[in-house]
């Protein structure tokens, strides 16, 4: 009791969805290699009406958004998503390195602001800090009672004992804890695990497989059964 073990798999919320809009593909393609290389799961567009499509379809923890888009201006798609109460992060990245466009895109609603040319490892931390603050609070240590997950050294604990989790297992954790006491539809979990590719499965049944084995192992370390089956809407960490 009270002895952290260690996960057995080497993420951390780097499982996390990132958006990269930006029209430049090479330098789009550099950093969708750095945040993949830092597990980070990235997903592109590379003009306005195709990142419209995207945030509109789907939730992102952080969106990398360049200002000057073919077909569109950057910051229509920023105050698109503080119009519509989307809680996605976004960190602005352009060559435009003027004050007064950092402080119009920080006043619309933006995260953070990096100017171009930077350093891939600098964007990865600005990104880390945000998800960090919005999902878990600025912390990097999630405690509910007697579960416990350490976000940097990458260990887990129910009353001291280990939890041995698959990728996704350990993915869908970190996603109802960030989203406690909401109702995550199938649907929105098969997203959340697969991006782009959720449309492509004929059913959800993956999803029931991954979430009845991450109940049964915390079950059998004796957590407080906070992962409730919703039948006919989905499933909730209620706690």
């Amino acid at each position: 009791m009270g002895i952290l073990i260690s996960f057995q798999i080497a993420y951390f919320i780097h499982t996390m969805k990132i958006l990269v809009i930006e029209d430049e593909k090479e330098l789009a393609g550099d950093m969708v290699n750095y945040l993949s290389g830092e597990n980070y799961r990235c997903e592109m567009a590379f003009d306005f009406a195709t990142a419209m499509e995207k945030v509109n379809l789907y939730h992102y923890d952080c969106i990398l958004l360049d200002l000057m888009l073919p077909g569109g201006d950057g910051l229509q798609i920023l105050a698109h998503l503080r119009r519509h109460n989307k809680q996605d992060g976004v960190i602005i990245i352009s060559a435009k390195n003027s004050l007064e466009d950092k402080i119009k895109g920080l006043n619309i609603g933006a995260d953070d602001y990096i100017a171009k040319p930077f350093h891939q490892a600098e964007l990865a931390a600005r990104i880390h800090s945000i998800i960090r603050r919005k999902q878990f609070d600025n912390s990097n240590l999630i405690v509910q009672k007697e579960l416990q997950i350490d976000l940097l050294s990458k260990t887990v604990t129910v009353y001291g004992k280990a939890v041995v989790l698959t990728k996704k297992e350990y993915e869908l954790l970190l996603f109802f804890i960030g989203n406690k006491n909401r109702v995550l539809s199938k649907s929105a979990l098969a997203e959340h695990l697969s991006g782009d590719l959720a449309d492509m499965f004929d059913s959800h049944d993956f999803i029931y497989a991954h979430v009845k084995n991450l109940k049964k192992k915390l079950n059998e370390v004796g957590y407080g059964n906070y992962l409730k089956t919703l039948y006919g809407t989905g499933y909730k960490w209620e706690i």
